[in-house]
């Protein structure tokens, strides 16, 4: 299975909808940057994502892993938060698969990068596909009313035309 490596938006909002297993299901592992953990599970405690996360980290599919070159890292954060920087740098470092970002800034500094990226809505759509969920529609509202996520009008009709939902 190809490595993948997550930002803490993927897994909150997955979390929140209730859908967190399809990381696991499409990737086997997740890696996440120690800043990723802090935020989610730390920081997160008693709110969305917290208690999925840690639970996926007892049961082995979850891991942190530390990026090891820190310089990278710092350069990062001059125009990213320390969880996308470390989640970046982590991925440049393995040479991922794929990288989990939804902020549009963090996806930009990744395709400066090369690096292959997706998001929640990219991860929904693959469901969708697939056949693991019946409707993109459904979720899609879901992840703007339960998980709190902002979607563009533009972006949900691409994402519904995607899978000819629309």
């Amino acid at each position: 299975m190809p490595e993948a490596i997550s930002d803490s938006s993927t897994l909150i909002h997955l979390a929140g909808i209730g859908r967190l297993e399809l990381l696991k299901e499409f990737y086997g592992k997740i890696l996440i940057a120690p800043a990723v953990w802090r935020e989610v599970v730390e920081e997160g405690k008693g709110r969305t994502g917290a208690e999925g996360v840690e639970e996926a980290r007892r049961l082995g599919w979850i891991e942190v892993a530390v990026p090891g070159n820190e310089s990278i890292v710092r350069l990062l954060e001059r125009e990213l938060h320390r969880g996308e920087s470390e989640t970046i740098a982590l991925a440049i470092e393995r040479h991922s698969e794929v990288i989990f970002l939804d902020e549009l800034e963090a996806r930009r500094v990744a395709s400066v990068y090369g690096l292959c990226k997706t998001g929640v809505i990219g991860i929904l759509i693959r469901a969708r596909l697939e056949g693991k969920v019946i409707s993109l529609r459904e979720e899609l509202d879901r992840l703007r009313s339960e998980g709190g996520f902002w979607i563009g009008d533009e972006i949900y009709r691409r994402a519904l035309e995607t899978v000819a939902e629309d």
